[in-house]
């Protein structure tokens, strides 16, 4: 990818909102995976419009759970870019 500075102003509007409206489309498929997935597996009584005590402590377990491990996943992407940079083999180079 050409350097930031290398674009013109417009050019460079153009990419960040990409940037933005990708980070938004991210998010909101990693919420909407997350929301998915904890409803499924800890909500099975629909007798009551509110949530029962141990599907609630479930919700909280399962998204405290998503969250770390997406958070890892992200470290874990991090630590390899940064090797590949290091190894002169990053796509592009």
């Amino acid at each position: 990818m050409a350097g930031m500075d290398m674009l013109t102003p417009t050019e460079q509007r153009e990419l960040q909102g990409r940037m933005e409206r990708k980070q938004m489309k991210d998010f909101m498929n990693m919420y909407s995976n997350l929301v998915q997935r904890c409803f499924t597996d800890c909500v099975t009584d629909f007798s009551s419009k509110s949530l029962l005590g141990k599907e609630e402590g479930c919700v909280m377990r399962c998204v405290d759970k998503f969250l770390k491990s997406s958070e890892r996943l992200g470290e874990r992407f991090q630590e390899q870019n940064a090797a590949m940079a290091q190894q002169g083999s990053m796509p592009g180079r």
